[in-house]
């Protein structure tokens, strides 16, 4: 377990929240899940399975990681060298599990003074890793990463008569057995979403704007980019709202990393980082076209004078609070009515 040293005074703080097993999503983020009760102990400070490793720091016998061949010395600098080692333990005999006892602190620098590895570079290391080891599963991450296609791995000889020689299982393997759970967080085929596109205020004719904003950024509403007579890059206006039942913004097989979420019945709504647990980023969209929002029990309201977006309680005849999705499909919406109110 990784825990932090502060790079201030060096003071020791332990990894926060509860154990949980390491993941990806099909885009290649390092994700972090629940442990399934199948494998929950009854002593929290018990090893369990973990599919894949954060990275950096990991113990493993010497002599078995160089019979595994080590890391890729085909990976440029760093990125992507945690899948690949995760997959080749996992695939080629081994096993691997977080200690929750073992633990390393890690002093995380104040500022980077290096140039930190993006674009071409870890795009190339994360391409060479899935050509590799992930077989027909290396699809599902050109679906969401089409720029991906075209770029060049290099010589993959060597590491595939290594996977050979080590007589490794396939991916489909390890996604089956070893990582069965990631699927319900993470599915290889995205379920279709129950709307998308503007999100339109009936009072206002306003849209839902999130300005290309990250985490903490609050929603606003302003003048459709489709009824303008301009069209510029600072405007954010297309929303997914997926399986999830979370909003987030971008196209369905596109969306950004954030999400629509409240704290309370007068709170903004702000973007945060996606979690999928549901809580504060859960919404239902009702017969009545409000926004509901289920742990505060208020609806999304809107003040088109001064172009803000908040929580308030629900009034079904106030259109500040009714909003029109471009696209709905009534299908999977009627699905998570029927669900949520049973």
């Amino acid at each position: 377990m990784i825990d932090v040293i502060d790079h201030n005074h060096f003071g020791y703080e332990a990894q926060a929240g509860d154990a949980m097993r390491g993941a990806f999503d099909w885009e290649m983020y390092y994700k972090r899940i629940p442990i399934p009760p199948e494998l929950q102990r009854t002593d929290p400070s018990d090893p369990f399975e973990s599919p894949v490793m954060a990275g950096g720091l990991f113990a493993i016998n010497r002599k078995w990681f160089w019979e595994l061949g080590g890391y890729d010395p085909g990976l440029e600098i760093w990125g992507g060298e945690q899948y690949e080692i995760s997959f080749k333990v996992w695939m080629c005999g081994g096993e691997m599990f977080d200690v929750p006892c073992s633990r390393v602190g890690h002093i995380y620098r104040k500022y980077v003074p290096y140039k930190v590895p993006t674009g071409t570079s870890l795009a190339r290391n994360l391409k060479r890793v899935a050509e590799t080891w992930m077989d027909e599963y290396a699809e599902y991450i050109y679906q969401r990463r089409p720029e991906y296609r075209h770029l060049s791995t290099g010589d993959l000889t060597s590491q595939k008569e290594l996977r050979k020689h080590l007589k490794c299982k396939d991916f489909k393997w390890f996604m089956t057995a070893v990582a069965w759970d990631i699927p319900k967080y993470y599915p290889p085929v995205e379920p279709p979403p129950a709307a998308w596109g503007e999100m339109r205020n009936v009072a206002s004719n306003l849209c839902i704007d999130s300005k290309h904003g990250a985490t903490g950024t609050e929603l606003r509403v302003d003048t459709c980019v489709k009824d303008g007579s301009e069209r510029t890059w600072s405007h954010e206006q297309l929303f997914t709202f997926g399986w999830r039942e979370d909003i987030r913004p971008g196209e369905p097989l596109h969306t950004r990393k954030f999400c629509f979420d409240a704290i309370s019945h007068n709170s903004p709504v702000t973007l945060y980082d996606c979690h999928g647990m549901k809580g504060n980023q859960h919404w239902s969209y009702r017969k009545d076209k409000t926004l509901f929002h289920p742990v505060s029990n208020s609806c999304v309201d809107c003040n088109p004078a001064e172009k803000k977006i908040f929580m308030n309680r629900c009034d079904p005849l106030s259109e500040t609070q009714q909003w029109i999705f471009e696209h709905i499909n009534m299908t999977i919406l009627q699905k998570f009515n029927i669900y949520n109110n049973s």
